[in-house]
């Protein structure tokens, strides 16, 4: 039974689906826990399945490097198998992620190496391409840059806004994290092998 941390920064959405997924007994990964980099909406998803939350905010820190130990101090109080930094939305630094990668994963909103960076979707609008996508990397130093570990396609519509085109995308999103924990677990996916 593979144990997850999911951190997020919004809504979490993706959070909820892998919630949802392990109410299955037979799906082989559990959410210990979930952390947030603020006071989250996400945050009630956790609440109302029983998961423990914490939050580590980075005004209450004076720098980059001592909020980032303090987060992979929580995380690591919950010995997961994976981090989950599922619309987390800020970079980790170098330390927290040499110590969790390579099972440190992130979802993105695009189909990557296309449109990197927080403005993925409206960059594709802008862009004025008849696709885009969502992937679920490996973190690595970079920015959205870690190895593929699934994705796909989403179609852009014409009269799409950045809302209704997100909206098409987290759903795709959802599905492919949920089926990339399963595959991790079965062992379908070797992080290891990836990175």
């Amino acid at each position: 039974m593979l144990t997850l941390v999911v951190l997020i920064s919004g809504g979490g959405s993706n959070l909820a689906a892998l919630l949802e997924a392990s109410e299955d007994a037979a799906f082989p990964a559990r959410v210990v826990a979930v952390g947030a980099d603020r006071d989250a909406d996400g945050l009630e998803h956790a609440q109302r399945f029983g998961v423990p939350t914490f939050s580590v905010a980075r005004s209450s820190f004076p720098d980059r490097d001592s909020w980032g130990d303090a987060l992979l101090e929580q995380i690591r109080e919950w010995d997961p198998d994976i981090v989950i930094l599922s619309g987390f939305m800020r970079l980790l630094p170098h330390r927290v992620v040499a110590a969790l990668s390579p099972r440190l994963l992130n979802t993105h909103p695009a189909f990557l190496p296309e449109f990197p960076g927080a403005h993925a979707v409206k960059d594709a609008l802008a862009a004025g391409v008849a696709q885009t996508g969502a992937s679920i990397i490996v973190v690595d130093e970079g920015v959205d840059t870690g190895p593929i570990i699934a994705q796909e396609r989403v179609p852009i519509i014409p009269g799409d806004t950045e809302a209704t085109l997100h909206d098409r995308i987290k759903i795709v999103e959802r599905e492919l994290l949920v089926q990339a924990i399963l595959d991790i677990a079965n062992g379908h996916i070797t992080l290891e092998e990836i990175a």
